[in-house]
């Protein structure tokens, strides 16, 4: 009689590794085959595995961090829907609907089952942002005026799209008639199912060297093990109960009320609870979600932000949640800005552990998903439909130690990037005229919070603008410390003949050819008082152009020598004597 396998030291460290390559390698096959640039160069997607129970094994390296807990809900809610044995090789689902993991409609879910020897091990799974589902959602953040998801774009709710290999052509039919570019959706289809499939190869191969006892024993540890390193992270922190809040730009749908963000954290030990019970309740505007992303995110930032995520990361954290809260909403709450707020979760959750990570905790970073370059129409050349998308980033909060980060994505987007001009200016009929950092709009301190961007885009033909208010522009990115505010987030427009741009906030509103919009996104908070900075690295972010000449004077107390960049550090220290006497 054969011994059972046993798990060494060698192998543990084998599969550690192999499982989140495997999720890198399908992230790759998904990056290199996809039709929509959303995900071949903005990125906006995750690949994943995961075990029947919804236990994450492993998420590629850079996917999209608010992705993360979502994952698990739908695989859990799959498998009551066709039972542990209801499905069969060659299977492939698909799945969007917002009953479960309450997102915007444009992020599918593909996943297939994984086999050892005819029995179910696990499920490859890949979340990737379509460039259109129907509706109103042609184009990121273009549903921000959805007031149901009927309205957002076509629901699908666990299909099985391949039977055991057979394709389900009504399926296939209704998904390709109830989109714009069909094309494109279809080809990212493809690509998800390649993806997935490559990883039941690469778990076959592992699971046929090593068996299936000795990986699962090897999963267990490493559970194991990455909990017990968290827990010890939590461990050195203080007990206590810490609280924040923060705001967040309303609707009209809502009486323009503001989005409270309550966030309450407890430390006991190794335990750490996040209580998000007294944010708002579900909105009539699209913020809703269904989603833990947020309170994860900061969990794992907290504890071990550097090491591969796992389900044992997040064992330890305990979040109180309920149903009807905006983040927790019940369907058919509106969600097609679901993630819109999340980056200001995080950051407030972050301002509530500040008083006991002082030297760890930064300001707050610009807060939402980026600024987003929405316009479509019919190029007149080819006579077809396009959709410009992009994800500008922002600033980030000032560290105790350092400047804030400029022009990066938020927090919850892992390797978010923005689309090249070039790729943009050759794919639609538009002219990036400039993309630069925003001068003086990282918030004031001694370390000064990184800057936004300005992107100043020119339509060629006439088309449609989506340049909604990002939530923000009324409640900018705070310091820390002594710290100021970033300078908040804009929208702007210019039509043909106009000299200036005008603040807007609209939805799919019909332009000329020749209009220009600004997109300018948040600043990052300042760390710490703006009279303490050097005031040589204030001359040199003058010289950068980082700050004007004025906010030199008039945040930082520097004073420059008449006609010279130089520094006049005797009017300088008057100056900073008098501001700080103003304030006493």
């Amino acid at each position: 009689m054969n011994a059972a396998p046993i798990l060494d030291v060698v192998t543990l460290e084998v599969i550690r590794n192999v499982l989140p390559a495997i999720t890198n390698e399908m992230s790759y096959v998904l990056q290199r085959t996809s039709y929509n640039m959303m995900i071949y160069e903005v990125r906006d997607y995750c690949c994943g595995l995961l075990d029947p129970s919804g236990r994450l094994l492993a998420q590629n390296t850079g996917g999209v961090s608010h992705f993360v807990a979502d994952l698990g809900v739908v695989i859990r809610d799959g498998v009551d829907r066709y039972g542990p044995d209801g499905f069969q090789p060659g299977d492939v689902i698909i799945t969007n609907h917002q009953r479960v993991a309450g997102q915007h409609l444009n992020n599918i879910m593909i996943y297939t089952p994984c086999f050892d020897k005819g029995e179910l091990f696990a499920f490859a799974a890949t979340r990737a942002h379509w460039i259109d589902v129907g509706g109103v959602s042609t184009g990121f953040g273009a549903g921000n005026n959805a007031i149901d998801p009927w309205i957002e774009g076509l629901q699908l709710d666990q299909i099985k799209l391949y039977d055991a290999g057979k394709l389900d052509n009504k399926v296939w039919s209704i998904i390709r008639d109830n989109i714009r570019f069909p094309e494109s959706s279809l080809g990212d289809l493809k690509s998800q199912i390649a993806a997935c499939r490559l990883a039941e190869r690469r778990l076959e191969e592992i699971l046929q060297r090593y068996h299936r006892a000795v990986v699962q024993q090897a999963i267990e540890r490493i559970f194991d093990q990455t909990e017990a390193r968290c827990r010890a992270a939590v461990e050195r922190l203080t007990d206590g109960v810490y609280e924040a809040e923060s705001l967040f730009g309303g609707h009209a749908l809502d009486n323009n009320e503001p989005v409270r963000i309550h966030t309450k954290v407890t430390i006991k030990g190794s335990d750490m609870t996040i209580d998000l019970t007294r944010c708002s309740a579900q909105r009539r505007q699209p913020v809703n979600a269904r989603t833990l992303a947020a309170p994860l995110i900061a969990y794992k930032a907290i504890t071990m932000p550097h090491d591969p995520v796992n389900e044992g990361a997040f064992r330890a954290l305990k979040i109180e949640i309920q149903e009807g809260n905006y983040m927790m909403a019940r369907h058919p709450a509106p969600m097609a800005s679901w993630g819109r707020t999340l980056p200001s979760v995080v950051d407030t959750i972050f301002l509530a552990l500040a008083p006991i990570l002082p030297d760890k905790i930064p300001a707050a970073h610009m807060g939402v998903l980026g600024g987003t370059i929405v316009f479509f129409g019919v190029d007149p050349s080819t006579e077809q439909r396009f959709v410009t998308q992009s994800i500008e980033g922002g600033g980030w909060g000032a560290r105790p130690y350092e400047d804030g980060e400029s022009a990066a994505v938020s927090v919850c987007q892992g390797d978010v990037h923005n689309s090249p001009i070039e790729k943009m200016e050759l794919r639609w009929p538009i002219l990036v005229k400039r993309r630069e950092l925003r001068r003086d709009s990282g918030g004031a301190g001694q370390y000064r919070g990184g800057l936004g961007l300005e992107t100043e885009v020119k339509g060629l033909v006439e088309g449609s603008w989506s340049l909604a208010d990002t939530g923000r522009h009324d409640f900018p990115p705070w310091g820390v410390n002594g710290g100021k505010p970033a300078k908040p987030s804009d929208g702007l427009l210019r039509l043909p003949g106009q000299s200036e741009f005008q603040h807007v906030d609209v939805i799919r509103h019909p332009v000329p050819a020749g209009t220009e919009a600004m997109i300018a996104t948040a600043g990052g908070g300042g760390w710490g008082d703006p009279l303490l900075r050097d005031p040589e690295k204030v001359r040199l972010d003058v010289r950068e152009d980082y700050i004007s000449r004025e906010a030199a004077r008039d945040q930082y107390g520097v004073v420059f020598q008449p006609e010279s960049s130089e520094v006049d550090l005797a009017a300088t220290r008057q100056l900073r004597s008098e501001k700080s006497a103003a304030r006493s």
